[in-house]
């Protein structure tokens, strides 16, 4: 039996990689004579660079750039010929905010990490977002880039209230003639009731009293630049990040979807007997571009079935069908909170013997 597994990542716990490597463990406890088809996923959020380097190859170069606060923090840049590849939460991720301080957090590091891409040669480069804790509009992406404003760029979301002036022209120099991909799973315009602030901005450290303060300074942002850009679908991902590359004009893409075509999921698809997918969680908000909705889409396309691993199932088999799931498995269920934190690659192994129990032939 040929078994693909397509997992993303186990927040806080397991990498997507970790994830397919503890699956693959486990099932081939139970069932070894199953031929096991490792396809880590992600979404343009964390994991994305790493998912992509051990589907594609390539040159993975460390770099350090400014996090969220402007001290330097660790990044990787992935080269493969004119290509390149970069995860925005490397630079701003919500880890590194520790989801509070959203509105002084910049996204300059992301700037930077473009940078290097650029030094490095490429003229095709995609940019992952997803998991940020800031929510500056993309102010200091433009800043690094080398536009200038009559507001401070580097200082989050705080430094830009009065913003009446903007130079985007040295960064769009910067970039002309590159190829550039915004990978999101986010389809927010920047403000407004579904905008970056209002959707994602209470997770970020963004108190209740706050919100329609920090819309308006994303307002003033988005007069100052392109109000119609703003309201384009992706504009509100990473806390404006969408919104700061599609000025530079970026194209979006779904990450889920990005990621699929690289290590072409559809083909491996079709060739498995039983598709496995997983991720922390699993709700219903996994039908908003979420890696388990995309596989098992890709899956149904391909005629095949597909059940998922989760650290926690939170929806009913109404809802498990409707996202294209045959069935889901709980790891705290099987082995409780405290253990599936504390020994989760131990735990999700666990669990995929139990579940090769039930789906190997």
């Amino acid at each position: 039996m040929r078994v693909l597994i397509a997992p993303d990542k186990f927040a806080g716990t397991l990498t997507a990689v970790e994830a397919a490597r503890a699956i693959a463990d486990g099932w081939h406890r139970r069932a070894p004579g199953d031929d096991l088809d490792l396809a880590p996923m992600a979404d343009g959020g964390p994991g994305f660079v790493d998912v992509l380097h051990a589907a594609l190859g390539g040159d993975l170069g460390a770099v350090t750039v400014s996090g969220p606060d402007r001290n330097p923090v660790p990044g990787t840049v992935l080269v493969r010929e004119d290509r390149a590849w970069v995860e925005s939460a490397q630079a701003c991720g919500l880890p590194l905010t520790g989801g509070e301080r959203a509105e002084s957090a910049t996204t300059w590091g992301v700037g930077e990490l473009l940078m290097h891409a650029i030094e490095a040669g490429a003229t095709d480069i995609t940019i992952g977002l997803g998991g940020s804790g800031t929510n500056d509009g993309g102010a200091g992406l433009l800043g690094a880039l080398g536009a200038t404003a009559d507001r401070p760029l580097d200082q989050g979301v705080s430094g830009l209230a009065g913003l009446t002036e903007i130079d985007l022209e040295p960064a769009r120099a910067l970039v002309a003639g590159l190829r550039l991909t915004c990978a999101t799973d986010v389809d927010s315009p920047l403000t407004g009731l579904f905008g970056a602030t209002k959707t994602f901005g209470p997770q970020k450290g963004i108190t209740e009293e706050r919100l329609p303060v920090v819309d308006a300074v994303l307002e003033e942002l988005a007069t100052a630049t392109g109000r119609r850009t703003s309201m384009e679908k992706g504009a509100g991902a990473a806390g404006g990040l969408g919104f700061a590359l599609l000025l530079l004009g970026a194209t979006r893409r779904p990450g889920f979807e990005v990621v699929a075509e690289a290590v072409d999921l559809p083909a491996r698809a079709r060739l498995a007997d039983l598709v496995v997918t997983g991720e922390g969680a699993f709700d219903f908000s996994s039908r908003s571009g979420k890696v388990p909705y995309g596989v098992a889409t890709v899956a149904a396309e391909a005629l095949r079935p597909c059940v998922a691993l989760a650290g926690q199932v939170l929806v009913g088999a109404r809802e498990m069908r409707a996202l294209g799931i045959e069935s889901a498995y709980s790891l705290v269920e099987l082995v409780g909170e405290e253990r599936a934190l504390s020994d989760p690659a131990q735990s999700l192994a666990e669990l995929a013997a139990r579940v090769a129990r039930t789906w190997s032939r």
